[in-house]
């Protein structure tokens, strides 16, 4: 792809090629930005002890996937802690800590959100890429969610681009973390440019949903994301407790206002613990 073998126009040009880093075993399924998304279509490199799970995990269409980072005319990318493989060019890694006050608020942000605290920041005019995982990464543009930008579901963030700001909001009621089974915060991008998520489902099988002062209705925390200008709260699916008894729901996540939801149609099922990257043992 000449898009990650060379540097755009206008820039600084890249002097290292890789032209097998696309082969018949792994190829680029999604790109946006500076980011793309390198999947591995068949592992080759099986051992007799592994070979039979390997087998059926092929056959049920479970692969590796690793996100590619394009950094130039110094540019940076934000990381996930741990989450670096190998990169390759003039480029820098720095904590991203602008002093005393910014670190304490990134280790309160990644005490209620179950990030790392410190992510790094790489800078520079070269190539980043990411450690393997199972799970889906899914591109999004945090400009096209709305002037407040995109609330994502905790642990859920892999990479963004250095235009991407990272703050914490918080629920709209405390009935939104106690009734809902969530912490009281979340994880909010703002701004332009790219932002990389780690998700148990893939983009297509996630239902987007566009709201114009409405109200949508969720029976359990189902919205993996959802605009900075929705409203969400936590309520009965009744007006009254016997009618919610009676339905069989109870509480019910709501989100009003207007901007838009992207919600998995069915519950989380990922399990594979350990054969993630190092990225899954956060704190």
């Amino acid at each position: 792809m000449a898009l990650f073998n060379s540097a755009s126009a206008g820039s600084q040009p890249n002097p290292f090629s890789f032209p097998n880093l696309e082969n018949e075993t792994r190829h680029y399924t999604h790109k946006l930005g500076r980011f793309a998304v390198l999947e591995h279509d068949r592992d080759i490199s099986v051992a007799p002890d592994n070979a039979v799970t390997e087998y059926f995990m092929a056959k049920m269409g479970v692969r590796r996937r690793q996100l590619v980072v394009r950094v130039e005319n110094g540019s940076s990318v934000t990381i996930q802690a741990g989450a670096m493989q190998w990169m390759l060019g003039n480029v820098e890694m720095t904590t991203g800590i602008k002093g005393a006050g910014d670190l304490f608020g990134k280790m309160v942000r990644g005490a209620v959100t179950g990030e790392r605290a410190i992510k790094p920041e790489y800078r520079g005019n070269g190539m980043i890429v990411l450690e393997p995982t199972h799970k889906f990464i899914i591109l999004q543009d945090v400009s096209t969610w709305g002037a407040g930008g995109m609330v994502v579901e905790d642990g859920m963030f892999f990479a963004s681009e250095g235009t991407v700001q990272h703050r914490l909001v918080a629920r709209s009621t405390a009935s939104s973390a106690l009734g809902g089974g969530e912490g009281f915060f979340n994880l909010a991008l703002s701004g332009s440019g790219v932002v990389a998520l780690e998700s148990n489902v893939p983009y297509e099988e996630l239902i987007a949903i566009d709201l114009v002062g409405d109200t949508l209705k969720i029976d359990g925390h189902m919205a993996v994301a959802w605009s900075s200008s929705l409203e969400f709260t936590v309520e009965r699916s009744g007006k009254s407790l016997i009618g919610s008894a009676a339905s069989g729901e109870g509480l019910v996540n709501v989100y009003r206002g207007t901007g838009k939801v992207l919600m998995s149609p069915v519950a989380s099922s990922f399990s594979l613990g350990a054969a993630t990257h190092n990225v899954s043992e956060r704190f």
